[in-house]
């Protein structure tokens, strides 16, 4: 029993409770946070910080994952100790400004952004959040002299130059704000917040042909924006173009089903055209977001007494006049609708308040509040305008088409507040790696399920703890998984001990490994496990995909130069780690691993695709073409295999090809493959 006892406790050194090795759990935990697995990671930031609780970088870390899973005020608390323990770290300013700035607390989130500038002064993300901060303070001539300094910077962040248009438009100077976003355009005519920017100023100006022509550029960037589609269908509305109108809103709400604007507008213009029904059905919805909204409720009256149902009609109508007791075309629609259903008495009542108003107001004779109203109202009806803002209340202007407020007008980027510097562009990239996991995430788009005969045939042998899966969109793990899992290794450990020689056990306990992001044993134990059966494919499998990791993590360590890694002044980083430059050499371990996959399974095509993966990441463009190629010839209807070709295609300069490809990944549910389509079109021309 004390011999097993021991067995155990050497096998398993990195978990003991008592006397942690830091340096390693940190590197874990670190792992564990790249890939996004913020709650796992937490877990081990939590056993460095008990074990040496004077660390700052276990509780930066720690308050970077908290930020990621929205707990503000938890990463603001764990910044403070960091920053208590070394107030020379940049990125724990940074990432508290962050923390403050989603709690409203703008003047704290300014002060931790001009701290660290002072450390850092030439930190794009800095000074673009302090700009935002001062944006949203509306501190205006703060936020240009921010912008202006981040531009000396760096002159081509086109970002900088929307930012700056924008508080032009705050300032009404719209000509400053065109110049910035034409410059902006000019610097990058595939960003489409350049266009959709220019086209706002443009819909202000009523030049509504030119407008719809950067929204459609906009749109033709960036598909799945709502808001483009809404503002277009306003350009669109502006050149009586009401069917294509109806159209962007249509398109609008595919996208966004929850969109106030889209229903709202869409109900005008379908009542407009005679569509009634359906006119009503965007009312209804308006009503559901909105039940005091009178304006909506008024012309879904008006829309259920053209459908005949008088009685639902009247009732909307006695609503907006109980909200409104002056508002005299509510009297005459609904003594209509009364007349209709035989209400003879309730139309002469409603025919005589309507009379009255008209001598009360012919006779200036009305006072108070209801002056007020009739004055407004009177107002209101010299507006030839076709549109209001969100905010008209005026019940007059019910039948004119919905415009955001100034505040609700603004562009995606006016939130687009930096927390990694690794965020700042939307990179074009390859499909993810493979994996053999117990853990997949849902997608609404493609619902394909992975099936090899040989990973069927373990799952039926009921050795492992739940069915495996082919997957490459793993799901984090929850906290009461990371329980379950660190259960399973001491139990796999046990079962090691009693049988050495049991290469699916040690696999078993490598997955287990890999799923807790312990990289290090995962590599050991798909290792022995090979050592004990060489003809055991999943385990090279899964040792390619974890070494594979290892790299990815190990090279973002390595570019890392001021966003999230925490650095000290004069930008030292301050991992004590010594790391080593990844080099092809790695990668070539990596593929020979693959190699061994596709020789043992030669059906096994997750094989192939994964290798393709490591042959373009070492840029060995016609190798990966081939296993792409290999793949697809295995399964015809694989997308991501689709998908990945079509970008090397783009690589090797062959883009009419790479756009085939990629028109087959999207039809195959990589929706992703648009955008790129999208980008390159003009370009294989």
């Amino acid at each position: 029993m004390v011999k097993k006892i021991l067995a155990i406790l050497l096998l398993f050194p990195a978990l003991l409770c008592a006397q942690i090795n830091t340096e390693r759990v940190m590197t874990i935990a670190r792992n564990a946070l790249y890939f996004e697995d913020y709650v796992l990671s937490i877990q081990y930031f939590n056993q460095v910080i008990n074990a040496k609780p004077y660390l700052f970088e276990p509780y930066f870390f720690r308050g970077l994952a908290k930020i990621n899973l929205e707990d503000f005020q938890g990463a603001e608390a764990d910044c403070d100790k960091a920053i208590q323990r070394n107030p020379f770290v940049v990125g724990a300013y940074q990432i508290r400004g962050l923390a403050r700035i989603r709690q409203n607390k703008f003047d704290g989130a300014i002060e931790d952004y001009q701290t660290a500038l002072k450390y850092d002064p030439e930190n794009l993300v800095l000074w673009h959040n302090l700009s935002l901060c001062h944006m949203r303070k509306e501190d205006y001539d703060s936020a240009k002299e921010d912008l202006g300094k981040l531009l000396a910077i760096s002159p081509r962040y086109t970002p900088a130059y929307l930012m700056r248009g924008e508080v032009y438009l705050k300032q009404n100077d719209t000509i400053q704000a065109l110049n910035d976003f034409e410059k902006a355009i000019e610097l990058d005519r595939y960003d489409p917040d350049g266009w959709s920017a220019r086209a706002i100023v443009r819909i202000q100006q009523g030049k509504y042909k030119e407008a719809e022509a950067d929204l459609d550029q906009a749109i033709h960037l960036s598909a799945r924006n709502a808001g483009n589609y809404i503002n277009r269908a306003l350009a669109r509305f502006h050149q009586n173009n009401l069917r294509g109108a109806m159209s962007d809103y249509d398109l609008a709400l595919d996208i966004d089903p929850n969109n106030f604007l889209g229903h709202y507008n869409r109900g005008l213009l379908r009542a407009q055209v005679g569509d009634d029904n359906r006119a009503i059905e965007d009312f209804d919805f308006v009503l559901q977001i909105e039940p005091d909204n009178m304006m909506a409720t008024f012309n879904r009256g008006l829309l259920r007494a053209q459908t005949g149902d008088y009685r639902g009609a009247i009732s909307d109508y006695s609503k907006v006049i109980d909200a409104y007791p002056n508002f005299m075309a509510g009297y005459y629609q609904r003594a209509q609708a009364r007349k209709k259903i035989g209400d003879a008495k309730g139309a002469e009542q409603d025919e005589f308040k309507i009379m009255k108003m008209q001598i009360d107001k012919r006779n200036n004779a009305a006072s108070g509040n209801a002056d007020k109203d009739m004055a407004d109202n009177s107002d209101s009806s010299k507006d030839d305008s076709k549109t209001r803002k969100k905010s008209d209340k005026n019940v007059e202007n019910y039948r004119k088409i919905v415009i955001a407020d100034d505040s609700e007008f603004e562009q995606r980027y006016t939130s687009d507040y930096r927390g990694r510097v690794q965020d700042r562009n939307v990179i074009i990239k390859q499909e993810p790696m493979y994996a053999l996991t117990y853990y997949e995430k849902v997608s609404d788009v493609k619902r394909t399920v992975h099936f090899h005969r040989y990973i069927d045939e373990l799952n039926r042998s009921k050795l492992f703890p739940k069915m495996l899966r082919i997957t490459n969109m793993e799901a984090p793990l929850t906290e009461e998984q990371v329980r379950f899992h660190f259960a399973l290794i001491d139990s796999h450990t046990s079962d090691i001990v009693a049988d050495d020689h049991n290469a699916v056990k040690r696999f078993m306990r490598g997955l287990d490994f890999y799923l807790v992001q312990d990289f290090a044993s995962s590599v050991d134990d798909f290792t022995k496990s090979i050592l004990l059966d060489d003809t055991f494919f999943p385990a090279y499998f899964m040792r390619a995909l974890v070494r594979c990791k290892q790299l990815e993590y190990q090279k973002a360590e390595e570019s890392m130069e001021g966003g999230n890694a925490p650095t000290t002044v004069g930008g030292i980083n301050n991992n004590n780690a010594k790391k080593s430059e990844v080099t092809t050499i790695d990668y070539n371990i990596v593929r020979d691993d693959l190699n061994h996959v596709v020789e043992l399974a030669p059906d096994f095509v997750y094989g192939y695709y994964n290798r393709g993966n490591v042959s373009t990441l070492l840029k060995d463009y016609r190798a990966a073409v081939a296993d792409y190629d290999k793949a697809i010839e295995l399964n015809p209807e694989f997308g991501e295999a689709y998908f990945n070709r079509g970008l090397v295609h783009i690589y090797l300069g062959n883009n009419k090809q790479g756009l085939q490809d990629l028109s087959k990944a999207g039809e195959l549910g990589i929706v992703s493959a648009y955008n790129v389509i999208k980008r390159f079109t003009d370009r294989s021309e």
